[in-house]
């Protein structure tokens, strides 16, 4: 049995305050947390913050975001009195990005698009999660087609470590309910048909019995990310 399997068979009954508790009981030495101010991030923002657990909270500021991104960000800081630690991307490579290649390449073509995501959201985690040893995410499994066997613990090749994602099997309306009864900061975007928020050129509302992610890249016909998961 692998480890992540045994991981998983005890966690799997457990409620997410326990799993937390449980979580700082092991041996992990650096636990990393990114959030990108969705309404799952926010969830486990809340968990994390309103019991001053020692996890490091961190975001990726692209350059690209919406100002009600920033809003969500700024709400968190005066509820929690908590840093959220901030990774930009390389200066030199999105000056070279946007000389060569023009602001908005990545509307041309999938490799450009993946090329800006790379520059602007992967290596910045890539820094960001250097040292960890387990990364906790805000996934769920309702979100798309290509997360519908997540597993809570997974290993992932990509980055090198373990990574949680505690709300796995959590629905939408778990997730707003949570937020709701505990007066969590939400994107007021929202509310108005954004559900997965990204890149504000990248990003647009949902139009009827449209899936969660399918506002991201709507212009492409991918899977929908941008590498820093691959589920």
């Amino acid at each position: 049995m692998s480890y992540t399997t045994k991981l998983n068979e005890e966690f799997k009954n457990l409620t997410l305050q326990k799993s937390f508790d449980q979580l700082l009981k092991m041996n992990f030495k650096s636990i990393i947390f990114t959030t990108s101010f969705g309404q799952e991030d926010q969830v486990l923002t809340d968990i994390i913050f309103k019991n001053k657990y020692p996890i490091k909270v961190v975001t990726l500021d692209t350059g690209r975001l919406f100002q009600a991104t920033y809003k969500v960000y700024e709400e968190n800081s005066k509820k929690y009195n908590r840093p959220i630690i901030t990774y930009f991307p390389n200066q030199n490579e999105i000056e070279q990005l946007v000389t060569q290649k023009g602001p908005n390449s990545f509307y041309t073509s999938v490799e450009n698009r993946k090329e800006c995501c790379l520059i602007r959201k992967v290596k910045p985690l890539q820094r960001a999660l250097k040292g960890a040893d387990l990364w906790i995410t805000g996934l769920r499994r309702e979100q798309s087609l290509g997360r519908q066997n997540l597993s809570h613990f997974e290993y992932d090749d990509a980055f090198g470590l373990i990574k949680f994602n505690p709300l796995a099997n959590w629905t939408l309306n778990e997730t707003e309910d949570y937020l709701l009864e505990n007066q969590v900061p939400q994107n007021e975007l929202h509310q108005e048909g954004f559900l997965s928020i990204g890149c504000e050129p990248c990003t647009r509302a949902l139009k009827p019995g449209e899936e969660i992610r399918a506002g991201r890249w709507w212009w492409e016909n991918s899977k929908k990310e941008c590498g820093l998961h691959l589920n």
